[in-house]
């Protein structure tokens, strides 16, 4: 393998901090900002690709195992750092850098004027995003995480305004609390088991005394409890809502993947535990029930909800649900159904909350409102920015604007909408009825939780038919207090490639999901990811593959 492919794995944590970096030095060239973060999320995303190529059977001659393990320093787990690449975080890291891409063209338009230091904060959003999904112990998914949420504070706070504000605070403290049980879990389970690499975390604990099991229970609990903060799950999503509404439109599409952070780790550190015989948060009957009760909640606000972008924001706790509730199951079938389930819903949402962002321009005193307002003009003097005007002024918009944008506007909202209920014929679909397929299959042992996962998918995609329609009629059907907004080819592009990318999964329905049983299989079966990562001498996992 040649030398320079066996650095690959570290590409996607290194090349949004040094563009983020690199950002800081230049807070007054905003077209060099953009350009700069523009190539940093094409080289992730090309990095990606290659990542989750090396992970398949195509490429077994580079990674015999389908696994990449890069040590930091050449030092061997568990003592050393590891980042470990196999088809599952190769499939986040794709997903990642496709929304981000999207999200950033999105918000050249016009919303990254709003505020300032946008694109070093969306830098380093990745690199928290793609450290959490690469890092092979607890501690480094910890710092991922909280770089990533440091980041997020910023973010969602870009624009300013009261509302923002407020929702702000509130995310920030509730996150703050998760961090904090999130560190307390890792220290207990550190304590008694020794290690905080992932890997090496389910022999140690199948080897624990019986005096130690029940502290170490204790610790996973708290962290499984962080997790399923972070996953949005009821009735800890009391700040999601809020949030999500009011940030601006790129941001809370990016936001979409936020909370598949907290699914992936107990995905991950659940796989890894599963032989040892832990229980609680990671996979189990309390999985199932809370991923239920998040469905419900979900329901009841996407129901209740008068605004598009909150709408789609208890679309996300649904979809965070449905994954909890699938993994819950604890059934290997269910498996590859919930990652594509994962994927489309993840395109789906973000393609909705940027769909937001043009129809809120069709009312008529949308900037008279509160939650876009601009920064007062002392704040630009305060930050030295060089923008002097108002920087959601339609008429100073990026790009091109494109003919017919009702109609484009129209036919993005019913494909977003179908792909969120689950409709035919684009991928939402094939998810909802994969997971439908593999809950009749092991309803005979699972009983009546089989038949309640079953009627909470057809409930959401009710729910979600009856609130869209209400709100898709209400904004293209009335003709009182609308505007046809001028749309940019910069804003609408991103759309359309997220909503095509849906329909490429419905067409390739068969080979994705022939990679996503492979990456399922790996998680059924972690042996092989345990080896891989346990391997005693960094040269060796280097000749493989890794570094």
């Amino acid at each position: 393998m040649n030398a320079w492919l066996q650095h690959l794995p570290v590409v996607p944590v290194i090349v949004p901090l040094t563009a983020g970096a690199l950002m800081l030095f230049l807070p007054e060239a905003r077209r060099l900002r953009a350009g700069l973060g523009i190539l940093a999320v094409l080289m992730q995303l090309v990095t990606a690709v290659l990542l989750a190529y090396f992970t398949s059977d195509a490429a077994s001659s580079i990674w015999p195992q389908g696994i990449g393990v890069y040590s930091i320093g050449k030092w061997p787990a568990p003592f050393g750092i590891v980042l470990v690449v196999d088809r599952l975080s190769a499939l986040m890291l794709v997903l990642t850098a496709t929304l981000a891409l999207a999200s950033l063209v999105y918000s050249l338009a016009r919303w990254d004027r709003a505020g300032v230091n946008f694109h070093p904060l969306f830098q380093l959003l990745l690199m928290g995003l793609n450290g959490a999904f690469l890092t092979g112990d607890l501690f480094n998914l910890f710092v991922f995480v909280e770089v990533m949420l440091a980041a997020s504070y910023g973010l969602l706070l870009h624009g300013s305004g009261a509302t923002r504000v407020k929702a702000g605070l509130h995310y920030l403290v509730v996150n703050l609390v998760s961090s904090l049980m999130f560190l307390i879990g890792v220290a207990l389970v550190y304590g008694v088991a020794g290690t905080l690499n992932m890997a090496d975390l389910g022999p140690r604990v199948a080897a624990l005394l019986p005096e130690d099991r029940g502290l170490f229970d204790i610790g996973a609990t708290i962290l499984g409890l962080a997790f399923l903060i972070k996953a949005a799950a009821w009735p800890l999503n009391f700040w999601l809502p809020s949030a999500y509404t009011a940030a601006a439109a790129p941001v809370a599409g990016v936001f979409a993947l936020l909370t598949k952070v907290g699914v992936y780790a107990i995905i991950r550190v659940g796989s890894l535990l599963n032989e040892s015989g832990v229980h609680g948060p990671f996979g189990s009957e309390w999985l199932f029930v809370a991923g239920i009760a998040t469905i419900v909640f979900g329901i009841i606000g996407m129901l209740a909800s008068q605004q598009l972008a909150r709408l789609i924001a208890f679309a996300v706790i649904v979809s965070s649900g449905t994954l909890l509730a699938a993994v819950g199951l604890d059934a290997d079938v269910m498996t590859a159904p919930a990652l594509l389930y994962l994927v489309s819903s993840v395109l789906a949402t973000g393609a909705f909350f940027m769909v937001t962002g043009m129809t809120e321009r069709m009312r008529t005193h949308y900037f008279e409102s509160s939650d876009q307002a601009p920064l007062p003009q002392v704040s630009y003097s305060a930050f030295g920015m060089e923008d002097s005007h108002d920087p959601l002024d339609v008429e100073d918009e990026v790009g091109i604007a494109i003919p017919a944008a009702m109609a484009f506007l129209g036919l993005a909202f019913v494909s977003c909408a179908l792909l969120v209920a689950g409709l035919p014929p684009l991928s939402g679909f094939i998810a909802k009825f994969a997971l439908l397929s593999a809950a009749v299959d092991i309803a005979p042992l699972n009983g009546v939780h089989s038949w309640v996962f079953m009627a909470a998918m057809l409930c959401t995609g009710l729910a979600a038919l009856v609130a869209l329609t209400r709100i898709g009629m209400r904004l293209f059907w009335s003709v009182v207090g609308r505007n046809t907004p001028r749309l940019r080819v910069i804003e609408a592009a991103p759309v359309a490639v997220l909503v095509l990318l849906c329909v490429g999964l419905t067409i390739a329905a068969e080979p994705v999901m022939a990679f996503l049983q492979a990456a399922a299989d790996g998680l059924i079966s972690p042996q092989t990811y345990i080896d891989a990562v346990l391997a005693t001498d960094p040269e060796t996992v280097a000749d493989a593959g890794g570094a």
